[in-house]
């Protein structure tokens, strides 16, 4: 195999460097995929949702073999305080069964199954094989040298799909150090539960599941959020905390979690279950400006190791699977070119630059910045909108307009009324 020249090697066997292997290899391209795990999934975490519509348009409904949880029918949004929360949500059985918008997934099964597609599409999968560096030639990426016996493996280009600590990337001076308030720290547990207890506590038909994203006071005042989901026989809780939050606050994300799951709107969800499995990733959450450069001169990253995580709406798996698509498209164009040079790859930045990957990630261009310099909404407002819609709904004889004064003094006490004020404005204008 030392003397075997790929067409591309793709570092990483994630659903970023998979998709991107797959569109290759449907094109006719020679492609190896190095996973330094025992199989491809066996060191993979993320929150547990993966969204339907990227990887649908590569293998069309792919659903229907690939080892989902359950199709998520009901998307809520809880704002946590001390002693309960506020909420809402979007329920809609336009979300299953025919064509789900997403599933809760296990990584470990799911990139696992990903991994075979790729196989039988024509993929070589190399696993417990540790890319140690890239291999260059007056510049250009011509391969990488492993911990095979073979050692190194040559290629025209090599897709960089290795996660957000990016050796490779940082080796090519392309990804710096990354900043500590550009990464969370994300922990989760797997609590096993009844599929029935399941289907009871959250109000949902065999096969269907809910999400609950966490907002509020739980993080003690760092910027980060939870997350809830339903599998078919357990449930995915879990949070991501901002490393340099961490360090500030001193705080551990393991004591957030436990104190999480006492909390009184989520201890009675996960009542009687019990933990097989602690996990913890890394996770970008620098978002727009930091994403690096995406390519080069014989490589292209992608997924994670690109930066490439929408921290608002919790969207990771998605974005990593239609840069892996856009990847594979890219170089497939490039081999009938010929061209694997800087030039003959800059496609791929022009094709995330058009999709909603970038285009997303630009809009809340702002965002992390703003969260991280507003440390209220982690710690004032999350109690004090509860708070105040506790004191509203509360009948104890007092009108509604002294209900509303009760109110503003609150948001005067605790913010100030032109404080809060300028945090609506700003908070608008970061989100547009």
């Amino acid at each position: 195999m030392a003397d075997e020249k790929f067409d591309a090697i793709v570092v990483g066997a994630g659903p970023a460097g998979l998709t991107a292997a797959i569109a290759m290899a449907q094109a006719g391209l020679e492609v190896a995929v190095l996973e330094r795990g025992a199989f491809a999934g066996s060191k993979n975490v993320m929150g547990g949702i993966f969204y339907r519509h990227p990887l649908d348009q590569l293998l069309p409904e792919f659903w229907k073999q690939a080892p989902v949880e359950r199709a998520i029918v009901e998307q809520r949004y809880w704002l946590l305080g001390p002693n309960g929360h506020m909420g809402g949500g979007v329920r809609s059985q336009s979300f299953a069964p025919e064509t789900p918008n997403c599933w809760s997934v296990f990584r470990s099964k799911f990139d696992r199954w990903l991994s075979e597609q790729a196989e039988q599409a024509g993929v070589m999968l190399l696993t417990e094989a540790t890319v140690e560096s890239l291999l260059q030639e007056n510049g250009k990426v011509v391969g990488v040298h492993t911990s095979l016996d073979d050692g190194d493996l040559n290629a025209e280009v090599v897709v960089i799909a290795d996660g957000v600590n990016s050796l490779l990337l940082r080796d090519l001076g392309v990804h710096p150090e990354i900043k500590p308030n550009q990464v969370a720290s994300s922990v989760k547990e797997i609590i096993s539960l009844p599929a029935e207890k399941i289907a009871d506590r959250f109000n949902v038909e065999p096969g269907q599941g809910v999400s609950i994203e966490l907002f509020g006071s739980f993080t003690q005042g760092a910027v980060g959020l939870g997350f809830l989901y339903s599998n078919q026989e357990s449930i995915s809780l879990g949070l991501g905390i901002l490393v340099s939050d961490l360090a500030r606050l001193k705080l551990k994300t393991s004591d957030i979690l436990e104190a999480l799951k006492e909390h009184p709107s989520i201890r009675p969800l996960i009542a009687g279950g019990k933990t097989e499995e602690y996990l913890a990733h890394l996770i970008p959450e620098g978002g727009y400006h930091a994403v690096p450069r995406v390519s080069g001169e014989g490589w292209v990253a992608v997924g994670d190791a690109a930066m490439l995580v929408d921290n608002l709406h919790r969207e990771g798996s998605n974005l990593a699977v239609k840069s892996g698509i856009l990847a594979g498209q890219t170089i497939v164009r490039a081999k009938e070119k010929g061209d694997f040079s800087a030039a003959g790859l800059a496609g791929y930045q022009q094709a995330l630059e058009a999709s909603f990957v970038m285009k997303d990630l630009k809009k809340y261009r702002r965002l992390p910045h703003w969260l991280e310099s507003s440390p209220q909404f982690f710690n004032i407002y999350p109690e004090l909108m509860n708070d105040a819609g506790t004191e509203f709904l509360t009948v104890d004889g007092a009108g509604k307009r002294e209900k509303q004064n009760r109110i503003l003094k609150m948001v005067s006490r605790r913010r100030g009324l032109w404080g809060a004020v300028m945090d609506a404005v700003k908070g608008g204008l970061k989100l547009k």
